[in-house]
């Protein structure tokens, strides 16, 4: 349930930095909006969301949390 809520709140922050993006570029302030991109906080909330999901395919979590254990 943590990694849920991690990925979501992951996402959420990301969709808000693409609406900042969106409304940079809408007002005609495309340097800004590389820059945005390529060193700012749209590059952070990516890097962010970028590393949960490395750690979720490294980590060898069950959907319930626990450890996989294989046969018991």
């Amino acid at each position: 349930m943590k990694y849920a809520r991690q990925t979501q709140t992951a996402l959420d922050k990301f969709d808000q930095a693409l609406a900042q993006l969106r409304t940079l570029i809408k007002r005609g302030n495309q340097k800004e909006a590389l820059q945005f991109m390529e060193q700012g906080l749209l590059k952070e909330r990516f890097e962010d969301l970028q590393s949960i999901i490395t750690i979720s395919s490294t980590n060898t979590l069950g959907a319930r949390g626990t450890q996989n254990v294989g046969n018991i």
